[in-house]
């Protein structure tokens, strides 16, 4: 009975507050509205916030009202998960309010809402550059916010994100090997552009390590004429390898490569 009880009060509360919900949004008191999408808001009813900020940030723009109600109606979509609406009204706020009472939080949270909602790898990137773009311009505005080492972290993660998805592409080239042309060129070319654009990433061992075997493979499918000077590249690969990663968990196949490639060279 208690139990039966306490479905029935729930319901009754629910009812309750989704007609108290329905009054107001169609009420012409726009003070009522901004306390209740406020209290919405603190209640964690994040539907029924944005739903009233949207309608209140035209009716008090140009007042500290009208500011907090656009930041607290991208914060209520961010907090609904809406990551791709958040962000988008968070840009509308620093935009208007360059120097604003939320346009630090405004501008963490935009870039950090598109970090949360970035892709995997194998999809395309467009918000995880995105994400890494609104999380620099963070940085650049705002050096000194206890938010840096957070921003900083999730741009780390992205860019790895994206030399992950590069070092995927240079794999399915070096997997093709010679499939309608030299795809183990393509595979080092790809490789050596995602090091460039990202030297420090947690991949970039792995990215080296494909690149040496990548030239190794053209060196022993080329034709006589050009060998020599193929095996020459593999050894200056192999040797730019070790010195970076002595120890690697590759290095017993790199040393084999190199055998490989010293032995024609010096018997050719």
């Amino acid at each position: 009975m208690k139990r039966r009880f306490l479905i029935i009060l729930s319901l009754v509360l629910m009812l309750t507050s989704c007609g108290e919900y329905n009054k107001v949004l169609k009420s012409n008191d726009y003070n009522l509205k901004y306390e209740y999408a406020k209290k919405a808001f603190e209640n964690k009813k994040y539907t029924q916030a944005h739903t009233i900020f949207a309608d209140l940030v035209p009716i008090f723009k140009g007042t500290e009202k009208g500011e907090e109600c656009l930041y607290l109606l991208g914060l209520s979509h961010y907090e609904n998960h809406d990551y791709l609406n958040s962000g988008s009204y968070f840009k509308q706020y620093y935009t208007q309010y360059p120097k604003g009472k939320f346009t630090e939080l405004a501008r963490y949270y935009a870039g950090y809402g598109y970090y949360l909602d970035s892709p995997e790898p194998q999809l395309d990137q467009s918000e995880t550059i995105k994400a890494i773009e609104e999380l620099q311009a963070f940085l650049d505005y705002f050096p000194k916010s206890d938010k840096v080492a957070i921003a900083q972290n999730a741009i780390f993660e992205l860019q790895d994100k994206l030399v992950l998805k590069e070092l995927e592409n240079a794999q399915l080239y070096y997997d093709l090997g010679n499939y309608l042309g030299n795809n183990y060129e393509s595979a080092v070319i790809t490789a050596k552009n995602a090091i460039k654009s990202y030297p420090y990433s947690k991949y970039k061992e792995k990215l080296e390590m494909l690149i040496l075997r990548s030239r190794f493979k053209e060196a022993q499918l080329s034709v006589d004429e050009k060998k020599e000077e193929r095996f020459r590249t593999v050894v200056d690969e192999y040797y730019a390898f070790i010195n970076d990663y002595p120890n690697s968990e590759s290095r017993k196949e790199a040393d084999n490569i190199f055998k490989i490639a010293d032995k024609f060279l010096n018997h050719k």
